[in-house]
């Protein structure tokens, strides 16, 4: 990877600023991090795992038939067919017959519906539903226009931490923040913010700086945190023109900036500011790759999100675990242990120790198994030995 260093010259204001471009070859390699990859392995199942518990749970009887589970398939991303995968986690999911010869159904054990019943809690709470509105609020004020069609919003439902019915239950008991509209095209439904918030157009990196220094002003220069994967080497060159970036100002990334030239420092310091606070909202510091490269296409930033996950590896790191592309804000960790951690998180985490007993079930079970195989053919090579010692006996 090349990377075009350019040398910034005193602005004659804070956001136009003139730029001198050098350019100067210095490849990075991508350097794997295991504990991050940690962090995206373990929930490996946990996201169609939940859709599929809040499928059977919606159901009046909270029961569903294999079959109509099977319709859902593509809907909750399942791995493998919605019977295997219930099987997988007996812990989880209880296959049964209602009536003899009927369809098979499947249930939720009493353990899953306790932990569902707790996770209703943490989302009923004020403080927590103030906290969600909150984060929506500022998901769509990053959009500019205040607005998002409700699929790409859908895309970040889950990292966000918003329940299953947020549209029908969060945004309707908040109705001085939320309204269902239509755009140009009336076939697509938006989530729109009502009016601008003021109190929550402040970036994570902004409240940062205002704990830290007492002459906090919008536009001052705020240096991003930076965490590199064991082994990598950055070179000098590459480490003096990151010096110059980190120094340019910080313009929030609730302000617009795309009167910016596109190709600047600056403009690239903005992109990577909507991509960092993009990130600090998810409950769990992370998303799909592919939900930010929708947001950063419908709202216009082109390959500059793409740019900015290859070239600020010690802001970003990208894993590929999971059959996916994971992007993690690296210094929302430390190792593979999240610093703040959210009460949804908490809930996820006990989640995924209901799915591991499963695993340990199975292993036990084929353990036991495999005994008593080795023990069958054990006692079988002694009845044809024994078999053979009379037949020479008798001959």
């Amino acid at each position: 990877m090349a990377f075009l260093l350019k040398t910034a010259v005193k602005p004659h204001h804070r956001h136009l600023l003139l730029l001198r471009r050098t350019f100067i070859a210095a490849k990075i390699k991508w350097v794997r991090d295991p504990y991050l990859d940690e962090v995206v392995s373990k929930e490996k199942n946990l996201k169609p795992l939940l859709a599929f518990k809040n499928l059977i749970i919606s159901a009046p009887s909270k029961t569903l038939p294999t079959a109509v589970a099977a319709v859902n398939k593509p809907h909750l991303r399942l791995p493998t067919t919605a019977d295997n995968f219930s099987h997988e986690y007996p812990s989880v999911f209880r296959a049964f017959q209602p009536k003899a010869l009927s369809t098979p159904h499947v249930r939720l054990t009493p353990q899953a519906v306790a932990l569902h019943n707790e996770e209703l809690a943490v989302h009923a709470s004020p403080e927590r539903r103030q906290e969600a509105a909150e984060r929506l609020a500022k998901l769509l004020m990053l959009a500019g226009a205040r607005r998002l069609p409700l699929r790409l919003v859908d895309c970040f439902r889950y990292d966000l931490g918003l329940p299953d019915n947020y549209i029908t239950g969060l945004c309707c008991d908040f109705p001085e923040y939320f309204q269902i509209c239509t755009g140009n095209n009336p076939e697509i439904l938006n989530l729109e913010l009502i009016s601008w918030r003021e109190n929550l157009a402040f970036s994570v990196m902004e409240k940062r700086a205002m704990n830290t220094s007492s002459d906090f002003r919008k536009g001052m220069r705020i240096a991003f945190p930076m965490f590199f994967s064991r082994g990598f080497d950055l070179k000098e060159k590459v480490k003096d023109w990151l010096d110059e970036w980190q120094n340019l100002p910080y313009i929030s990334p609730y302000e617009n900036g795309f009167h910016l030239n596109p190709n600047s420092d600056q403009a690239e310091k903005w992109a990577v500011a909507v991509l960092h606070e993009l990130l600090s909202l998810m409950v769990s510091k992370k998303t799909e790759r592919e939900n930010i490269f929708c947001l950063g296409e419908y709202l216009g930033f082109g390959s500059r999100l793409k740019k900015a996950l290859v070239r600020y590896t010690g802001i970003f790191y990208v894993s590929n675990k999971i059959r996916t592309q994971t992007v993690v804000l690296r210094e929302a960790y430390r190792k593979d242990f999240l610093i703040e951690n959210h009460p949804l998180m908490g809930m996820r985490h006990r989640y995924i120790h209901l799915m591991n007993k499963s695993k340990k079930r199975r292993r036990y079970q084929n353990a036991d198994f495999l005994n008593k195989s080795k023990m069958d053919c054990k006692l079988g090579n002694q009845t044809v030995s024994h078999g053979r010692r009379v037949i020479e006996r008798a001959g």
